[in-house]
């Protein structure tokens, strides 16, 4: 039997790839399926194939075919295409299209001039790559549908349920400690997010973690001022800034809005211990930018959030196997848009079928 634990989008994806293949699973939740305490909730994600990084552009194409199987195995849609943008004097366009076009993956560079054109909704001082194959996913759609669809195929969901320890027993299972049932299983996948850093050593996991630090991001919905006007491509910018923006789905409330945040300067937290107050500095920074370059938007925020992220050093994911324990964290802010994925990568190392990538692996 396999134990994951955490059902947040890593955790559940992994279930799912489980309990398709045929496995007993055991799924345990210390929340509600679908809470908003972690990282994996909200109804849009960025999901996009545009990186200065040929290995994550390779990964995003073979996570869009994932993507599809889940779909068509849940019948839920969870991607939505709108295309991308990627701009701004430190996102270095140019780079990522010769890296994109190296990898057969369709793009278009355009002069600032000719994409204010197409997209007047945003002001541009530079060069701006369009990835056509951008989009958004809804991860409190995926959630639900994985965790939904791989109790179908058999797993144990347990909810409410927090594990605090574990114990190797003489016959190599893991049995783990919980503040409900006890689970015993032959590998645990461990997909709990910002509670990793804590809940690692309690579970014995031996090998040292790269250094993980857990802060607390805010996000931004600002009211579309044409709404349904223009299409409104996700994007990705670089310069004094770094933010990110796409449609905000549901998380804008009832009005067409659109999500902006930064991608950096988070408050260092814990999950136990933050706070969900939205930093004002961050507020008046992408306010600020807001009004200069999405003239698209009025620049007062109609909603805002708090979620987590759990950053590596170089940002790269965190996918190993260390004895019974196969160690999820695909992080740092940029991991969703690979759910499906990471589920496939976590079920092969749970059952021996592969070896992590020497880039995700605990020792490097």
């Amino acid at each position: 039997m396999i134990a994951v634990v955490g059902a947040g989008l890593m955790g559940a994806a992994t279930a799912w790839q489980l309990a398709r293949q045929g496995h007993e699973v055991t799924l345990v939740e210390a929340y509600d399926v679908g809470h908003k305490y972690g990282s994996s909730h909200g109804s849009s994600r960025i999901y996009r194939r545009a990186y200065a990084d040929p290995l994550y552009v390779r990964l995003t194409g073979e996570a869009r075919e994932l993507w599809q199987e889940l779909e068509h195995d849940t019948g839920t849609q969870l991607l939505r295409i709108s295309g991308g943008l990627d701009f701004g004097a430190s996102r270095h366009p140019e780079t990522i299209a010769d890296i994109l076009a190296a990898a057969a993956v369709p793009h278009e560079l355009l002069p600032a001039a000719e994409a204010t054109d197409r997209w007047p909704q945003f002001r541009f001082d530079g060069p701006v790559l369009h990835q056509p194959d951008a989009g958004t996913i809804d991860a409190d759609a995926t959630v639900a549908a994985a965790v939904r669809r791989a109790a179908d195929l058999g797993a144990r969901v347990l909810t409410g349920v927090r594990v605090t320890g574990a114990d190797i027993r003489d016959d190599g299972r893991v049995e783990l400690r919980t503040d409900g049932p006890t689970v015993v299983a032959d590998t645990v996948v461990v997909a709990s997010g910002a509670w990793l850093p804590q809940l690692a050593a309690p579970l014995g996991i031996l090998d040292p973690l790269p250094p993980l630090q857990v802060t607390q991001q805010q996000v931004f919905h600002f009211r579309r001022s044409t709404p349904g006007a223009t299409a409104w491509p996700v994007f990705v910018h670089q310069d004094r800034l770094n933010l990110y923006g796409l449609p905000s789905g549901s998380d804008g409330g009832p009005l067409p809005a659109y999500k902006v945040a930064q991608h950096d300067e988070g408050t260092p937290t814990t999950a136990d211990t933050r706070t969900g107050n939205v930093d004002p500095a961050s507020r008046d920074k992408v306010t600020a930018w807001v009004e200069r370059t999405l003239p698209g938007l009025d620049p007062t925020p109609v909603a805002e959030a708090s979620c987590l992220y759990t950053t590596t050093p170089d940002e790269d994911f965190v996918l190993d196997r260390t004895g019974p324990f196969v160690v999820v964290s695909p992080c740092s802010g940029h991991g969703a848009k690979f759910t499906p994925l990471i589920g496939a990568m976590a079920a092969d190392l749970a059952l021996g079928r592969a070896e992590p990538h020497p880039r995700f692996a605990l020792g490097r």
